[in-house]
C-alpha cells in the first residue's frame, strides 16, 4: 500500500499546464500573472484588497509590520500554533505574549486574552488569533476587544482559506468568507494547505493604507509609483526606498498554479468536510478516542485525534508501521527551548495547550484521499485499541 501523509497537495494536468505556459511566456516574475492572483482571491474572499507574498510566514511578517509594531511594543497570540505566528513579532522588534486556548475550540481563549490585556493595559499593540485546524473562532469578542484596547486584529487563518463564519449567529446575514473580519487576515499556500503555490501567502484587507504599507514591504520597501513619490522627479526611471522592506515576493510562476487551484478550491474545503465526516462515523463510539466535534463553516485543514498521553507515541508509532505518517500540532510555542530561555516560560503556564499536545496527533485529510483510505486510517487505528484494551 502506498503511503499516507497527514497532508498533501492535489495538482491536476490543468495546474501544470498553467505553470508550463508561464515558463514558456515573458514574466516569471514581477508579471501581470501576480496582480491576477490577488484580485481573483480578493473576489473569492469579498475582500477589498489581497496582497501576495512569498510565503504563509513572510504575510505574517508583513501584516505584524503594516500594523506598526516595532521595539516594545507586544502582540498577543496563542500558544498553540505554528511558530511563525508568534515569531513575526520578534522580527519587528516587538514581544509576543500568549493567553492560552479554549479547549472547546482550540483556538484562543477571548476570556484569558481578555485578563492578558487588563494585565497590560495600552502595551498589546496587536491581537493574533488563529483559527486552528480550520475552524472560523468566534471573532466578534476579539473585533470589541481590538477597538477598546487601541489594537490591531490579525487573524491567522492560514488554516482555513475557505472556511466560513456564520452569519446568523454574527447577526450580519449570511455566511461570511473567513478573511473579511479582521483588520489584516492572513493565508497560506504550502502543500498541505487549501491551494498551493509551492510557497506562498497572502494577506486580505479592507484598509487601502495596510494594503499599502504591505506592498511596499514585500518589495524592498521600494515604490515606482510616480503619485506615491516622496521626492520630486521627472526620471522616468525613478524610484524610491521609503521603508526597510524585504524580498518577500510572489512570482508569477506560484501566481499561475494558484489561479488554477483556486478554480477547485471550494471542491478541496467540501471533500475535506466529506472526508471529518467519514472519520466521525466510522471512529464513533471507539473508547480511548476522543475526536473533534463538527462545527458549521470549518474548513478541516487537520483533523486531530485525542488519546491518552500514555498511548499516543505507541499509536503513532504502530500507523507509521502500517503506512501511515502522522503529525502532531503543536508543541505550545512558548516551550519551545528559545521561547523559554529568552522569555522564562514553564511547563503549566498554558495548562489547556500543553494538554492537548499531550494527547494530540493528526490523522491523513487531503481532498485526494479515498474513502477507502479514511476506513484503513480508522481500522488501524481500532486495531491498536483492541490490542491495548
Amino acid at each position: 500500500m502506498e503511503p499516507l501523509t497527514y497532508g498533501r497537495q492535489w495538482v491536476d494536468d490543468d495546474d501544470v499546464t498553467e505553470v508550463v505556459n508561464v515558463l514558456r511566456g515573458d514574466w516569471l516574475t514581477q508579471g501581470p500573472l501576480v496582480e491576477r492572483f490577488e484580485e481573483a482571491l480578493a473576489e473569492y474572499i469579498g475582500a477589498r484588497h489581497v496582497v501576495a507574498f512569498s510565503s504563509g510566514t513572510a504575510a505574517l511578517h508583513g501584516a505584524v509590520a503594516a500594523a506598526g509594531l516595532g521595539e516594545g511594543d507586544r502582540l498577543l497570540t496563542t500558544p498553540l500554533t505554528f511558530a511563525a505566528t508568534a515569531n513575526a513579532a520578534l522580527y519587528v522588534g516587538s514581544e509576543p505574549v500568549f493567553a492560552d486556548i479554549y479547549e472547546g475550540t482550540l483556538c484562543l481563549s477571548p476570556l484569558k486574552a481578555e485578563r492578558k490585556l487588563e494585565e497590560l493595559p495600552r502595551k498589546i499593540k496587536a491581537i493574533a488569533p488563529v483559527s486552528f485546524g480550520g475552524y472560523p473562532f468566534d471573532i466578534e469578542p476579539f473585533q470589541i476587544m481590538a477597538k477598546d484596547y487601541g489594537a490591531a486584529l490579525i487573524e491567522d487563518a492560514c488554516h482555513s482559506l475557505g472556511g466560513a463564519r456564520d452569519g446568523n449567529y454574527w447577526r450580519r446575514g449570511g455566511a461570511r468568507k473567513v478573511g473579511l473580519d479582521a483588520d489584516m487576515t492572513v493565508f497560506s499556500f504550502h502543500p498541505v494547505k487549501h491551494i498551493t503555490t509551492g510557497e506562498g501567502g497572502a494577506v486580505a484587507t479592507g484598509n487601502a493604507e495596510y494594503a499599502r504599507r504591505l506592498r511596499l514591504f514585500r518589495n524592498h520597501g521600494i515604490t515606482r509609483d510616480p503619485s506615491a513619490f516622496e521626492d520630486i522627479s521627472s526620471d522616468p526611471w525613478h524610484n524610491e526606498m521609503q521603508m526597510l522592506g524585504f524580498n518577500y515576493r510572489l512570482s508569477d510562476i506560484h501566481c499561475a498554479l494558484g489561479l488554477s487551484q483556486l478554480k477547485r478550491l471550494d471542491m478541496f474545503v467540501a471533500r475535506r468536510r466529506e472526508l471529518a465526516e467519514l472519520y466521525r462515523k466510522h471512529m464513533a463510539g471507539l473508547e480511548g478516542v476522543y475526536q473533534p466535534p463538527a462545527r458549521d463553516g470549518h474548513a478541516y485543514h487537520l483533523f486531530p485525534i485525542r488519546v491518552a498521553p500514555a498511548l499516543r507515541a505507541a499509536l503513532f508509532t504502530h500507523l507509521a508501521e502500517n503506512g501511515i505518517r502522522l503529525q502532531v500540532h503543536y508543541p505550545p510555542v512558548p516551550l519551545h527551548p528559545y521561547y523559554r530561555k529568552r522569555f522564562g516560560y514553564k511547563k503549566g503556564d498554558f495548562p489547556e495547550a500543553e494538554k492537548f499536545y499531550a494527547e494530540a496527533i493528526s490523522l491523513p485529510l487531503f481532498p485526494s484521499m479515498k474513502d477507502e483510505d479514511v476506513t484503513r486510517v480508522v481500522d488501524c487505528v481500532k486495531s491498536f485499541f483492541h490490542k491495548h484494551k
